[in-house]
């Protein structure tokens, strides 16, 4: 199993990233869902946004909601993080990983996941 996420880097307040996380040796079923942690240096991990792998459906933590969109792509079994009006506090280690059967209620804990990515860090200046 991997999921190998991309796509940080530095960019300013106020500016645009997209992350990308590709998932293989997982058969993606309907009971999976999907979501992105991120971790700041000194702080706890937490969460982002997840997303039910079938329906689409998705969940935010209220830090990103209405800035960022989570979305996935089956048939590339990629999960995709748009980020936009970055700011300063959004600047952490952006993780990807996938839970095979969690209840909605429960994608804002990281315990609930299984696979985790390595981990890709976005930096935003001010």
């Amino acid at each position: 199993v991997q999921l190998q996420a991309c796509g940080g880097g530095l960019v300013q307040a106020g500016g645009s990233l997209s992350l990308s996380c590709a998932v293989s040796g997982l058969s993606l079923s309907s009971s999976y869902s999907m979501g992105w942690f991120r971790q700041a240096t000194g702080k706890e991990r937490e969460f982002v946004a997840a997303i039910r792998w079938s329906s689409g459906n998705a969940l935010y933590a209220d830090a990103v909601k209405g800035r960022f969109t989570i979305s996935r792509e089956k048939a590339k079994s990629t999960l995709y993080l748009q980020m936009n009006s970055l700011k300063p506090e959004d600047t952490a280690v952006y993780y990807c990983a996938a839970a095979p059967r969690a209840i909605w209620s429960s994608l804002g804990v990281s315990s609930s996941y299984d696979y985790w990515g390595q981990g890709t860090q976005v930096t935003v200046s001010s």
